[in-house]
């Protein structure tokens, strides 16, 4: 008796497989008969599959190996090395981190390859090199400053590996220079073209097309001799040495503050530095937990818009199934049967399409590198993981969208399958039921996640409302069909169809409802930001102003009369003011110009520095910390001397308030926009220098305070208060007024212009407009849009498909052949409608959850950051309501308005 137990569980597995391989033989053969179906299933799995394979491989090769990084870092030579402070330094082994256990953590000034080379041992060499180092040239009659150089002498042994040379060679001399593909696409030049500096006289030969391999996108190689003077650039030391590196080596040179990256790592420092990852914990988890709920939205997409399609198919199996439950089969075999299907289409789809997703990023790779990652990517390899995570997913997404069809064959009339008649469907009240707290539960999780600051419970959340929503749509379906007696004949015969095959019906619905949300959602935070972004980043200068500096000499003696000239017949008008700056002798730029703030208006917290909980609470409540871009002594200051002339161009301000600005400069004092740094109407002024042994001059002077409103706050000095401070006072340029807000092309053609006058190199300052993110609330549209369509469509379609009969009865009856045109549209009209309606409820409601969600997490922060304003993704909303039109009048096109005839035999 004890082994009846087991022989009979045996015996359950034997026939659970039996089973199951002979519903996948029926799948395979159902497959190939239904090709049509089968193709529209298995492109609708395959496309995301393809595209989640392109990325997984395409990261994984962007991943480089240390070994990789290392020899894209230091081509042949031994170690890299880096001066990030005068004291000494403890280092992690690779050269990723450092501390510096003394009080001081100073970067020198300047650092030259000698002095690192004296720290090495006799016989090293030491090449310095230069990244991310500003660079702006001529392209036509527009100045290029987007494009970045890096400083590096080529013809080094130690450089030669750092580059890939396409044609031409090195730099060699400080009049040459070397530009990737990009820069060469970019500003149009090739081999023997010059290349004239956007900011000084100087120009270069282009003598070589070469690539680094860390950068791909504009770039420019210059040679040591022909770069600028060092100004903050990302600066480092290739040495090779003359044997290994020694740990007397290492020690040495993190006593000096230098960090060493080389193959042999470091030896074991002071401080765990090894074990401190910020990435670690929480921050990681959040990350997953957020991308398995967006992947999860897409499945659920998919899953939408494949079931429909089962949902058919099941129907016209009706008497095979039947056939199967007269055989002796269960309503356990009929589900196996159906689900069959899912596990062999979602298997074919993920096969087929991780083999096009993997063929395709390694073909797409050149391309992938020059415009998505700016860089070379490493070795052909594969994540098995991430794969076999992406088939696991394609083969619930089939097995899920054959489930809710599955358990309604299992249900279904064996008699009535036999005769071939429609089992009318029951609709039971708990799905409505299962929705509506589903909804209620999603929102209650997103509150819950926006009170802790979470955004994977919020989006956690979300996905819960979604789900809701979809597992009510067959009840307002219902509730459609009963509206039905008041309509026409041609749209109650579409909503009581659409009621009456709600297994297909819903889910293209809920499937626009999935793709319209996700459109609304990401656009309302995407125009909520872009006004977010205007109030953090407030302009520099007033929308009219345009201020015109140069470098060096201008090259004509009445400058000012032929700027007027341009200004005029540029910008509309032929408003102008001398732009003076200030500064220190002999060496114009060695000093700091600022103004004194009281010490009791000073905030005393630093900003961005970690506080606690309590000290953040009574940092927002200071009205002293209620600036933003306050800095330890309070805000940068610009420098300017005027005499009331500029005035009013570069504040912006109401002629009254210049006014009163001029009549205190004429009488030696200073102008400032902000109010704090007044005392009784007095400046405290104060030139800093940077010789160390030089002590700061002071000086009080009358002051005149102006609101502006501008993201840059000016110290406007009168000439004789910068006589007071020992300054000298130089003409950099010029201020102009334009009679319209100026743009791109006005720029453009200005700073053209002004090229003959300023052979130095001339700068256009204006008040440029942020990013729009109009064309990409468009694109997010365009998606839902496609989505919405192409729901409709493949909803449309199978509708047509299994209304047949109705529609040959409708032929028969009399009906005339545009019928079926309007039948068509209707359907389509009912799905896009529903489903953007629901979409948009939906996606307003998720992003306000979201906002709240990051606006509660501002609240509680300092410094202060405004909050997400509510703003209607106009453009989005806009597209999305003309797209049920679109589908409603592509469905009745294609729609063939032949009635079909069909003969019984009885």
């Amino acid at each position: 008796m004890s082994g009846s137990p087991r022989l009979l569980s045996r015996a359950r597995l034997a026939e659970a497989i039996g089973s199951w391989r002979a519903a996948l033989r029926i799948a395979r053969r159902e497959a190939r008969r239904a090709r049509g179906r089968t193709a529209l299933v298995l492109a609708m799995i395959i496309l995301p599959v393809l595209a989640l394979s392109f990325v997984s491989v395409s990261v994984e090769m962007s991943r480089l190996t240390p070994s990789e990084e290392l020899d894209r870092r230091l081509g042949s030579a031994d170690a890299e090395l880096r001066v990030v402070s005068r004291s000494s330094i403890q280092q992690s082994a690779d050269g990723t981190a450092w501390i510096s256990p003394g009080d001081e953590d100073k970067i020198p000034a300047a650092v030259t390859g000698e002095y690192v080379a004296a720290l090495l041992p006799e016989g090293s060499h030491v090449l310095p090199v230069r990244r991310w180092v500003p660079f702006s040239a001529w392209q036509g009659d527009r100045i290029r400053d987007d494009i970045d150089a890096t400083v590096i002498d080529l013809t080094d042994p130690l450089g030669r590996d750092l580059a890939r040379i396409h044609r031409g060679r090195a730099p060699a001399a400080a009049d040459e220079i070397a530009v990737n593909l990009a820069a060469r696409r970019s500003l149009g030049v090739d081999l023997g073209d010059r290349v004239v500096a956007g900011d000084s006289p100087r120009s270069w030969t282009v003598v070589g097309v070469a690539e680094l391999p860390e950068r791909l996108s504009p770039m420019v190689i210059l040679h040591p001799a022909g770069a600028p003077t060092p100004n903050g650039s990302d600066e480092v030391f290739l040495a090779d040495l003359p044997g290994p590196i020694t740990d007397d080596v290492y020690q040495r040179l993190n006593q000096h503050g230098i960090v060493v990256t080389a193959r042999m790592p470091a030896p074991p420092p002071g401080a765990p530095l090894d074990q401190y990852d910020p990435m670690v914990g929480g921050t990681s988890l959040e990350n997953v937990s957020t991308g398995v709920l967006v992947g999860g939205l897409g499945l659920l997409e998919v899953v939408l818009l494949v079931g429909p399609a089962f949902a058919v198919g099941v129907r016209r199996r009706r008497r095979e199934l039947a056939l199967v439950a007269v055989a002796g089969g269960d309503a356990a075999h009929l589900r196996r049967v159906v689900l069959a299907d899912g596990v062999v289409l979602g298997g074919a789809g993920a096969v087929i399409g991780i083999a096009l997703g993997v063929a395709a990023a390694f073909a797409g790779r050149p391309l992938v590198e020059q415009f998505i990652f700016h860089e070379r990517l490493g070795g052909y390899r594969v994540w098995p993981p991430g794969l076999i995570a992406i088939a696991l997913v394609a083969l619930l997404a089939g097995v899920l969208a054959a489930l809710a069809p599955a358990w309604t064959a299992a249900r279904q009339d064996v008699v009535a399958g036999l005769a071939g008649r429609r089992t009318p469907p029951t609709h039971r009240r708990r799905w409505l039921t299962i929705g509506i707290a589903l909804a209620a539960g999603g929102t209650v999780v997103a509150a819950i996640g926006a009170v802790v600051t979470s955004q994977s419970v919020i989006l956690a959340g979300l996905v819960l409302g979604e789900l809701g929503l979809v597992f009510a749509t067959p009840t307002l379906v219902g509730l459609l069909a009963r509206l039905g007696r008041f309509l026409p004949l041609v749209p109650r015969i579409a909503v009581r169809d659409a009621s009456r095959n709600r297994a297909s019906a819903a889910p293209a619905i809920s499937a626009v409802m999935a793709a319209v949300a996700g459109s609304v959602a990401l656009g309302l935070f995407l125009a909520s930001d872009e006004v977010r972004t205007e109030q953090r980043n407030r302009a520099f200068l007033p929308e009219h102003t345009v201020l015109v500096t140069y470098s060096g000499e201008i090259a004509s003696d009445n400058a000012r009369e032929q700027i007027s000239g341009l200004a005029r017949e540029l910008l509309g008008t032929d408003t102008i003011a001398p732009l003076v700056s200030a500064g220190c002798a002999p060496d114009f730029d060695s000093c700091m110009i600022t103004a004194t703030m009281p010490p009791e208006r000073l905030c005393p917290w630093r900003p961005y520095q970690p506080l606690s909980e309590g000290d953040q609470q009574r940092a927002r409540a200071d009205p002293r910390c209620q600036y933003r871009d306050d800095t330890l002594d309070g805000p940068y200051l610009r420098v300017a001397v005027d005499d009331g002339t500029a005035l009013g161009l570069l504040t912006g301000v109401a002629p009254d308030d210049v006014a009163a600005g001029t009549a205190t400069l004429r009488s030696g004092g200073a102008v400032i926009t902000d109010d704090r740094f007044l005392r009784d109407g007095r400046l405290d002024l104060r030139v800093e220098h940077g010789d160390e042994t030089r002590s700061t001059d002071t000086a009080t002077v009358p002051g005149h305070a102006l609101h502006t409103g501008l993201g840059e706050q000016w110290l406007v000095l009168s000439p004789a208060a910068a006589d007071r401070l020992g300054l000298v006072a130089r003409q950099i340029g010029w201020a102009l007024n334009a009679e319209k807000p100026p743009g791109q092309r006005q720029h453009d053609d200005l700073a053209a212009a002004l090229r003959p006058l300023a052979p130095a190199g001339v700068s256009v300052e204006w008040n440029r407009s942020h990013n729009n993110t109009r064309p990409l609330l468009l694109l997010l549209a365009g998606v839902a849009a496609v989505v919405t369509i192409g729901a409709a469509a493949i909803a449309t379609g199978l509708a047509a498909a299994e209304a047949r009969t109705d529609l040959s009865t409708l032929g028969a009856v009399g009906a005339s052949p545009r019928v079926r045109r309007l039948l068509s549209l209707c359907q389509a009209g009912l799905i896009t409608v529903l489903g953007s309606a629901l979409g948009i409820v939906a996606g307003l409601a998720s992003a306000l959850v979201v906002m709240a969600f990051t606006n509660q997490r501002y609240a509680d922060q300092w410094p202060i950051e405004p909050p997400y304003p509510l703003v209607m993704p106009w453009p989005t909303l806009g597209v999305l309501a003309a797209v049920p039109l679109v589908a409603m009048l592509g469905a009745a096109l294609f729609t063939r308005s032949r009635l079909p005839v069909e003969r019984h035999l009885d």
